[in-house]
């Protein structure tokens, strides 16, 4: 059976990067699809474990090979995420998860309409700028553009399955490993994971 896919998304600052991470740790059924980006690492970032960091021209010639499931160019800077990984994963049964923006979202839902697609909100757009702010890595005139552009964000929201507000964490986690418990339950794949029981129940007058 194969496993499942999940996506997430969400405007920059409403703390999807640290919901994901949490999901990971608390779930090792979960395995994160590592995207490649032309953008330098920030600090802290590591080549393959936050992104494959690669040159434009390797990104250009991945492009043209149809290695993408899904690409989109974001601030200046393209991404992608690596279709034959995610099809040989899923075929050994292992639920994937994709840390993608609204674009990619779209890309990936037409290729594979059973994804599960899931949208991080902020509480208010006053917290989101908060946010952005306490990272102390953009001046006033870069926030003031990511904000604008996550209302843009925020207008894709309504293409997504399930919305979360990340106003407290712990709840929007909560929030998060139940949309992932409840795919796994869902008859789809139950049909197939609980086949010896529902033979045997039904076999018995």
């Amino acid at each position: 059976m194969p496993g499942n896919l999940f996506i997430v998304t969400a405007p920059s600052g409403a703390g999807k990067s640290s919901l994901v991470k949490a999901l990971l740790e608390a779930d090792a059924g979960i395995e994160l699809s590592v995207s490649y980006t032309t953008r330098a690492p920030r600090p802290g970032e590591e080549n393959g474990v936050h992104y494959h960091f690669v040159a434009v021209d390797a990104f250009q010639e991945m492009l043209g090979n149809g290695d993408f499931l899904e690409s989109a160019q974001v601030y200046g800077n393209y991404y992608g995420t690596s279709q034959p990984w995610i099809e040989e994963r899923m075929r050994a049964g292992r639920d994937i998860l994709l840390e993608i923006d609204w674009q990619g979202a779209a890309q990936v839902r037409k290729l594979f309409p059973d994804a599960v697609s899931l949208f991080i909100l902020p509480p208010s757009l006053s917290e989101l700028q908060r946010r952005l702010e306490g990272r102390g890595q953009d001046s006033a005139e870069v926030i003031a553009k990511r904000v604008a552009a996550a209302q843009e964000d925020i207008s894709h929201a309504y293409s997504a399955d399930y919305l979360i507000v990340n106003d407290d964490f712990a709840t929007a986690l909560a929030d998060l490993r139940t949309v992932v418990r409840g795919q796994r339950l869902h008859i789809r794949n139950q049909m197939h994971n609980l086949e010896p029981l529902l033979k045997d129940l039904l076999n018995r007058q």
